[in-house]
């Protein structure tokens, strides 16, 4: 059955990828492209969205494709009639495509989430009762905290990429060697952008017989992910990053702990068979399928998006899409470079490969009002804070790793310094004008101060308009 009869047919525009240097391929249609913001200090400008490490716009390929479905739309796995047929064959291939986006391996299963951070919750959830698990302190919230309940080793963060396996292989060659263990590792910081050595986590995982999880929230949007040549025993990633709309996300990989554990929601979908006892109460049988984690009316436009993306990101061609972001990445890092306040953090070093993903922070700026003024007067929209990796943030930044903090600004005025960091970071469908114009408005502001005044309100640093 065809997924959509009427599906939009548009295809990603590669005419300039194909041109002889990559580095000046068009970016990828995004929407919101064309969106005009006012300036706090007179008229409008089209906003730059440089926050893409938060959530990326979606493409306009995976809008189109979306809109052309919902007409069709119709409950998956339920109903005999044609459009729930239709939805249920949408739904279905588009687990397929994930997969081979993925590179999954024969036996691994796809299950569909709402997000990297569900998807982790939902491995956490299917662990041996007896395993111990191995994370670094430098990783997003979402893979830093679903383990509470197992044993949970964090290791310190490393200062290269051959530390990080030399300190996993350590915290591995002291653990019991017959129990379950369980690695889990980001492939790009959200922090740095920089690439962690999956393969090589990986493979050390594997030598001391534990398992290995990938954060791919960060890296999936950016590089083609393997599960088969990184070897990785699960996957999980986000729509919302990955150019699709909100709502969606994957876990992706071996089925034997899926299977074995109890359904991570129970409803319907999750069981085969219910039956009521003798006794009164009631038997049941769970799919051993993905199905088994997905109860409930699954999100099939969110799941659809996901696919969409996949296949335009696909078609757009990865070599050509790295190529051109380290070609804005470069322009970032020079820009930034001439700018003696200004900081960029990293754990690896200047050489280091990494996503477009950058955080830094401004002598004598509190980082929260060089945001804000970034985006009330330029139009321009970064990050700061602590990006929900607290840990991480404070150690680059000097500070006891163990302070508390808050994913959003802390309670600091305009000037006064700030345990946080201003981020910008972004991807297929950036223009080369808007990093342009965020180098130019860095140095603006360090040389000249912002033109309007601000004040703080409810943690976060506005324009005073009173």
């Amino acid at each position: 059955m065809s997924a959509c009869p009427n599906a939009a047919t548009a295809t990603v525009d590669t005419a300039a990828a194909e041109s002889a240097d990559p580095c000046c391929a068009a970016p990828l249609p995004v929407l919101g492209r064309d969106v005009t913001v006012p300036l706090v200090t007179g008229g409008e400008v089209t906003y730059a969205a440089l926050d893409y490490a938060a959530s990326a716009p979606a493409l306009q390929r995976v809008w189109d494709d979306v809109a052309a479905y919902a007409p069709y739309y119709g409950s998956v796995h339920r109903g005999a009639g044609y459009l729930s047929q239709l939805s249920t064959d949408l739904f279905e291939n588009s687990r397929a495509t994930v997969a081979e986006f993925l590179d999954c391996r024969p036996g691994d299963q796809v299950v569909f989430t709402r997000s990297t951070t569900d998807s982790l919750n939902l491995l956490a959830a299917t662990i041996p009762a007896d395993c111990e698990v191995f994370v670094f302190e430098t990783e997003h919230h979402a893979s830093l905290l679903p383990w509470r309940d197992a044993r949970v080793t964090y290791l310190n963060a490393p200062r290269t990429p051959a530390q990080a396996v030399e300190t996993l292989e350590r915290a591995l060659a002291g653990r019991d060697p017959y129990g379950p263990a369980l690695v889990c590792v980001t492939g790009a910081s959200n922090v740095t952008g920089e690439l962690w050595p999956v393969k090589e986590l990986a493979a050390a995982a594997h030598a001391h017989g534990a398992r290995i999880v990938l954060d791919a929230a960060q890296l999936a949007p950016h590089h083609p992910v393997s599960v088969q040549e990184l070897d990785v025993d699960w996957v999980a990633f986000s729509g919302h990053k990955l150019y699709a709309p909100f709502g969606s996300g994957v876990l992706a990989g071996r089925a034997d702990w899926l299977q074995d554990s109890e359904p991570y929601l129970a409803g319907g979908g999750a069981s085969r068979k219910v039956a009521r006892r003798a006794d009164g109460g009631v038997d049941v049988e769970w799919h051993t399928t993905a199905a088994r984690h997905e109860a409930g009316s699954p999100n099939v436009i969110g799941v659809y998006s996901i696919a969409s993306a996949c296949k335009a990101l696909t078609e757009a061609g990865f070599d050509s899409l790295v190529a051109r972001e380290r070609h804005l990445i470069a322009k970032v890092r020079e820009g930034l470079a001439e700018v003696p306040e200004v900081r960029v953090l990293s754990l690896f070093g200047d050489d280091a490969p990494r996503v477009g993903v950058i955080s830094f922070v401004v002598e004598g700026w509190n980082s929260s009002h060089f945001a804000a003024a970034l985006s009330a007067e330029y139009g321009i929209g970064v990050r700061d804070g602590l990006f929900c990796a607290h840990p991480l943030v404070r150690t680059l930044l000097g500070s006891d790793p163990q302070d508390p903090g808050e994913c959003g600004a802390p309670e600091a005025a305009p000037g006064e310094r700030s345990l946080n960091a201003i981020r910008v970071s972004f991807g297929a469908g950036t223009p080369d004008e808007h990093v342009e114009r965020f180098v130019g408005a860095v140095k603006e502001l360090v040389r000249d101060g912002a033109q309007w005044k601000y004040r703080t309100e409810d943690g976060r640093c506005v324009p005073d308009r009173g």
